[in-house]
């Protein structure tokens, strides 16, 4: 019951979820009462379907996932908000935003490039003491 809060503390469709995960070894009369849920509000659950909303968010998902693989990970919500509006999918930057936060999808950040040696200079190259060849007459 200590660490029973990521189960306590969630929102009541997770509760009712883990109702119809477990319905086969405990009675739903019995889970109901433990997670603080009405039976019928879970009976109502399972018979709801998802809303036009949801099944639309769910389209959204795949074409915005093939999306931001397509564009090598680099779109931020409004590019890719335009690069949707090419194929024909109209959808807004906030809906964009909210369905790209529930997928975990963030953008890759390019890294300046940064020249980290100078062959053009004026000061004194130190000498190569080891005189090593790398030309090997034959093989060990």
């Amino acid at each position: 019951i200590k660490k029973s809060n990521s189960v306590f503390c969630t929102g009541v469709a997770e509760k009712y979820a883990l109702i119809e995960q477990w319905r086969q070894q405990f009675p739903i009369e019995a889970m109901c009462q433990v997670f603080g849920v009405s039976r019928s509000g879970y009976y109502n659950w399972v018979q709801h379907e998802p809303s036009d909303r949801k099944q639309s968010d769910e389209l959204l998902k795949l074409e915005i996932k093939v999306a931001h693989i397509r564009t090598r990970e680099t779109y931020g919500t409004r590019r890719l908000q335009t690069e949707l509006a090419e194929n024909g999918i109209i959808v807004g930057r906030d809906r964009l935003a909210r369905l790209r936060k529930e997928l975990r999808l963030r953008c890759k950040q390019k890294r300046k490039f940064r020249a980290t040696t100078n062959p053009n200079h004026n000061l004194p190259v130190a000498p190569n003491l080891l005189n090593q060849t790398f030309a090997p007459t034959a093989p060990n």
